[in-house]
């Protein structure tokens, strides 16, 4: 593993001025421990209605599929932005975590509850050992380390056909019996929910620190005591830990799983919201997610662009471009310069 060469511009997203902290009241610390704001539990609380209100299905599944996307750009961002490595194989580790709950529920009868902690056992033990493996690699060589990976899982999965049943497709069993989809919607808004105290918990302990110091200057951290090479895997394990989460819960909310869950070009996506959502702002994945999904959706509807949707991989690079040149920092970089001019940097910022 190496730091990418790009840390050095990374936009310090989650650093905020010490006295927008200094008098915080209990209140806000206790939503500072959890990684909200102000602003942020009060954007959660008015959602909550208009979830309940929804009943159009398209509406609804379209809304989960983009808040797993949100919460798989969150655990991409997790190491892309804040040690520098980019897990170019990273659609691997969600898929297996969708592949493991899926083989346990169709050779051995388990319950989809029963097979979440080995989803996420699978996926973190796979990063840990891709860690170690890759731990003293640099520049191209760890990328390319990680996307072999996923290609050599890709193709167990379409070869090992007794297990997996190949390109036929596993058939497993759905989280919920009911064949609406607002149960599910329910559910990946408290997986994302959990996803994002737990990373923003983690980023915000001691290790959060080490995990920052290493992707700032690696050389200078481990002058300073940091263990950078346990910190890296450490981070890495997790981040592979929490897709195997997501890929458990697409697991049983598709109920049929193909290879092509694997693919780089899942992984393409997850990194391009990820960068436009702001790396190192965790919470930006999450919200270019709920604005690219969609739009992606609706443009497909269109007569005269369904043809051309058909090559989003495209129009995802054409977007990343755009942010890279024009606006580093992504989506929260921007909201957050517009709240300080506002004057409401302090209510949108978590306490520390």
């Amino acid at each position: 593993m190496t730091n990418d060469a790009a840390v050095a511009e990374r936009p310090t997203n989650e650093i905020s001025p010490p006295a927008v902290h200094a008098s915080a009241s209990p209140f806000r610390r206790a939503l500072g421990a959890l990684g909200l704001s102000p602003a942020g539990l009060a954007v959660m609380l008015a959602c909550l209605p208009l979830l309940a209100s929804l009943e159009n299905e398209y509406w609804i599944k379209t809304l989960t599929t983009a808040l797993m996307y949100g919460a798989l750009a969150m655990a991409f961002d997790f190491t892309s932005g804040y040690i520098g490595i980019v897990n170019f194989g990273f659609a691997a580790f969600w898929g297996l975590g969708a592949y493991v709950t899926g083989c346990l529920s169709y050779h051995l009868g388990w319950g989809p509850w029963q097979g979440l902690i080995f989803s996420v056992g699978a996926a973190g033990a796979l990063g840990l050992l891709l860690g170690l493996l890759t731990i003293r690699l640099g520049g191209i060589f760890a990328a390319c380390m990680t996307w072999f990976v996923a290609m050599a899982m890709l193709s167990v999965t379409s070869n090992w056909v007794t297990m997996t049943r190949g390109a036929t497709g596993l058939t497993i069993p759905l989280l919920f019996k009911s064949s609406a989809n607002f149960p599910y919607l329910v559910t990946m808004v408290v997986l994302t929910l959990v996803s994002y105290v737990a990373l923003s918990r983690l980023v915000r302990s001691k290790a959060g620190l080490a995990f920052q110091a290493v992707g700032m200057d690696q050389e200078s951290a481990a002058i300073s005591g940091v263990d950078a090479n346990f910190y890296k895997v450490l981070n890495f394990t997790i981040s592979c830990a929490f897709a195997g989460f997501i890929g458990w819960f697409f697991a049983h909310y598709v109920g049929v799983l193909t290879p092509q869950v694997l693919h780089t070009r899942a992984t393409v996506e997850i990194m391009v919201i990820s960068y436009i959502g702001g790396r190192g702002s965790l919470w930006g994945g999450l919200a270019a997610a709920l604005l690219i999904i969609p739009s992606m959706e609706q443009l497909k509807s269109v007569q005269a662009l369904s043809d051309i949707m058909e090559l989003r991989l495209l129009l995802y690079g054409f977007l990343m471009i755009m942010v890279m040149i024009y606006y580093p920092g992504g989506l929260s970089e921007l909201f957050r310069a517009l709240c300080r001019k506002l004057g409401l940097l302090k209510w949108v910022t978590a306490a520390k």
